[in-house]
């Protein structure tokens, strides 16, 4: 084997071997898998046991635990940390966190102004039209 060919293959295998340690085990897939379930059934429960007293208090929770479940898969399933890839994997987690706000924010902007707006009349209005 040459030289040249002996450098590439042991380039390969740091690279092969720098590419598995980036991988999780078994039990962290098994323990982000659980905690995916959990963070899904409870938000279900908190709908459809009509648990807290209001409805925003229920808005508030579920969206609280969308934020916690998208920190879950982004560290057990995509393996971000601030380790990994010298530091980029945080910043991205940084960019998805931005993004989550935004993207909450802005959803909650656009139901409270459909509700304001485009809420069916009441019998009370009704009476009031000619």
């Amino acid at each position: 084997m040459s030289a040249a060919s002996q450098d590439a293959h042991h380039a390969h295998d740091e690279h092969h071997d720098d590419h598995d340690g980036a991988h999780g085990s078994l039990k962290d897939y098994v323990i982000g898998f659980v905690l995916a379930v959990i963070l899904t059934a409870i938000p279900f429960w908190l709908v459809m046991g009509n648990v807290l007293p209001t409805a925003q208090m229920t808005a508030v929770a579920v969206m609280g635990l969308a934020v916690i479940q998208v920190l879950v898969h982004m560290i057990y399933f995509l393996h971000m940390n601030s380790r990994s890839e010298g530091g980029w994997t945080l910043l991205a987690l940084m960019f998805t966190l931005i993004l989550v706000v935004i993207t909450l924010s802005g959803s909650l902007w656009v139901m409270h102004n459909l509700n304001t707006h485009m809420m069916p009349a009441t019998a009370h209005d009704m009476q009031q039209m000619p």
